[in-house]
């Protein structure tokens, strides 16, 4: 065991170095996150930093966790009102789109590499995930951005599809281990995780959305501490009974971020940082563990699962789980192609290493190297792609403004930046005209370069980004009166 200081300087370098690389991103066209992976392999003992890592173990542990607090940030952040037009589709995506995913995946392993049908349909499940970030990193770096229910599609899809993968890879892991155990056996097995996931999940988050607002901390720097103690506190509480954890995390955090509660900005932007830390820390982790010397051996069959997987089973997968729903071609066409595979499928491909399972560490490459492909070879084409099918409007930079808004003693008003359309019918009319609901209030304008404090006699131009302070209830009323085309 090396000594602790020397610990901390190597991890602290290596985590600076991951921060600082993913300025390249935007050049590259590729996710930040790959990068960090690369730096990983980079430095184990396959790398020239040779440092030596084999850890399973210790690697599963922290993916485990890191997932809790990412899925848990990604639930926080997810705007409801975005999303709810969209649910059934993105659950029928989350469960029988990565059920289908798995089931091709796993014929097609069985058909073409020396696995038998329950390696394969191991193989299916560990690669059936997608992430959203990955997708809108990229997006972001080429200056594009997904229409808004697309794009509320993906990031419902990616938020809520790890618990179905970990349920899968856990179950097929499983009966791997114990050839006499029954398919049939998974059925109870997933209705109790899916039941006490959705139920405790819920259940705890209006608990915390309560506790928050009424506990009254007498430090504000506490309430990121106690967020943190209930992301682990949901998952242990729901593991421990049975349930699905991952899927716990996610629902408390959806179902706080719906709410409105007290110093809501800063622990957003406590739980984004947190969720970046623990990605950096997972991909790093898992890029130490990986052996890049062994990867050629598995090349030709990695490229034809990846390929098989994005031009057969994704397709077919989102076709098929989307077939009930009205959804456009090319939003299915779109949704077929983004479905990258980011850092989950490698955590998900310790579970077959702890078990013991004669190819475990065949599939860790396997999954390693299809993850690569994915990010490599698909990732740059999807700005491309979004154009061609109509999917893409020029992201906005983000605008910075000199204020911040902390609800004290309302925790139930927020502020919403909402930008005025070009063929909008509030174009040209007064802000005394718009008929604004008592208690709504433009704070501050912002039109090119220019800052504006509004009045009442204000005229509205196209482009004007208004920032709007007002109760949530009635920003989702007013919302798709002033974005209207």
């Amino acid at each position: 065991m090396p000594p602790l200081e020397l610990v901390l300087l190597v991890g602290s370098l290596l985590l600076a170095l991951s921060v600082l690389a993913s300025k390249a991103t935007a050049r590259l066209g590729i996710p930040s996150l790959l990068l960090f992976l690369v730096i990983g392999m980079l430095a184990g003992s396959d790398g020239p930093g040779g440092i030596e890592f084999d850890n399973p173990a210790l690697a599963q542990n922290l993916g485990v966790v890191a997932l809790a607090f990412i899925l848990f940030a990604g639930g926080l952040d997810t705007d409801w009102s975005q999303v709810r037009p969209v649910f059934w589709p993105g659950f029928s995506l989350s469960t029988l789109g990565v059920l289908a995913s798995t089931l091709a995946v796993g014929a097609f392993a069985a058909a073409t590499l020396d696995f038998s049908w329950m390696e394969g349909l191991l193989l299916g499940a560990v690669v059936s995930s997608t992430d959203a970030a990955a997708v809108f990193g990229i997006l972001r770096s080429r200056n594009v951005t997904l229409r808004r229910r697309i794009e509320a599609l993906l990031e419902l899809e990616a938020g809520s599809n790890d618990p179905m993968a970990v349920f899968l890879t856990v179950g097929f892991t499983g009966l791997l281990v114990d050839p006499e155990r029954s398919v049939v056996g998974l059925v109870p097995m997933f209705a109790q995780q899916m039941i006490l996931g959705g139920a405790l999940g819920l259940g705890l988050g209006r608990l915390a959305l309560w506790a928050i607002n009424r506990v009254k901390l007498e430090y504000e720097g506490l309430y990121p501490v106690l967020t943190v103690a209930l992301v682990l506190l949901v998952y242990g509480a729901t593991a421990s009974l049975g349930g699905n954890g991952f899927l716990a995390v996610y629902l408390t955090g959806l179902t706080l971020g719906s709410g409105a509660f007290i110093h809501r900005a800063s622990l957003l932007r406590f739980h984004d940082g947190l969720a970046w830390l623990m990605q950096i820390t997972m991909f790093l982790t898992l890029g130490l563990l990986v052996f890049p010397s062994r990867l050629p051996a598995v090349a030709l069959s990695g490229l034809l699962v990846s390929g098989f997987l994005v031009l057969i089973a994704r397709p077919a997968s989102v076709f098929l789980s989307l077939a009930p729903f009205r959804i456009a071609i090319r939003e299915k066409g779109m949704a077929s192609w983004v479905g990258l595979r980011g850092a989950v499928p490698i955590v998900l491909a310790t579970f077959p290493l702890l078990a013991g399972l004669p190819k475990a560490s065949l599939l860790f490459d396997l999954v390693f190297f299809i993850v690569l492909t994915s990010v490599l070879i698909q990732g740059p084409s999807i700005p491309w792609v979004a154009r061609r099918l109509g999917m893409a409007m020029r992201a906005r930079a983000p605008r910075r403004y000199a204020l911040e808004f902390v609800p004290s003693g309302a925790p139930d008003a927020d502020l919403l930046e909402l930008v005025v359309p070009v063929h909008s019918p509030i174009v040209g009319k007064q802000i005394v005209e718009l008929g604004l609901p008592k208690g709504a209030l433009i704070v501050v304008i912002s039109r090119g370069d220019e800052w504006i404090i509004p009045t009442g006699s204000t005229v509205l131009e196209a482009g004007d980004a208004l920032l709007l302070l007002a109760d949530r209830a009635t920003l989702s009323a007013i919302r798709p009166v002033l974005e209207s085309e």
